[in-house]
């Protein structure tokens, strides 16, 4: 097959291949990582923002960010503002994966297996059949009078 091949002179993008060559993330995440890669470094990362730019919806973008973030080509950080309210979540975006000692990890929050209770009848133990030595009444009676 033919190859041809376009003088660059503007508005072209210079990234390593190594997102492009990795057979574990998906076309999509290929293509997003790129896209972001090729827009300025002051662009407002966020899923509205790149679903405005891209055919794909929030949802798509959403699971595509998912995606890098697993494989280390992205990080997310929520800032926090000097009042102690949570602000805008921060984007760092990595040509190469970070290693997985490097991420820092945030707590997620865990949907935990709701189980249903067992529905079999409790065992009953058996009560011990005793016979109590019964006092009989009428003759400690009789024997205390007489």
């Amino acid at each position: 097959m033919a190859v041809f091949r376009v003088e660059k002179t503007k508005d072209f993008t210079i990234m390593c291949n190594h997102h492009l060559r990795n057979t574990e993330l998906s076309l999509k995440a290929k293509g997003l990582l790129s896209l972001m890669l090729s827009l300025p470094e002051d662009w407002d990362y966020t899923t509205k923002g790149l679903a405005h730019i891209c055919k794909d919806g929030v949802d798509s973008i959403t699971t595509a960010l998912k995606e890098l973030e697993r494989h280390g080509y992205l990080t997310r950080q929520r800032l926090r503002y000097g009042n102690g309210q949570l602000g805008d979540i921060e984007y760092t975006i990595h040509e190469k994966p970070v290693n997985a000692e490097k991420r820092e990890y945030s707590p997620k929050r865990e949907n935990p297996r709701q189980v249903n209770p067992g529905q079999a009848k409790p065992e009953q133990a058996e009560p011990g059949q005793e016979n109590p030595t019964q006092l009989n009444t009428r003759a400690c009676l009789k024997n205390s009078e007489g």
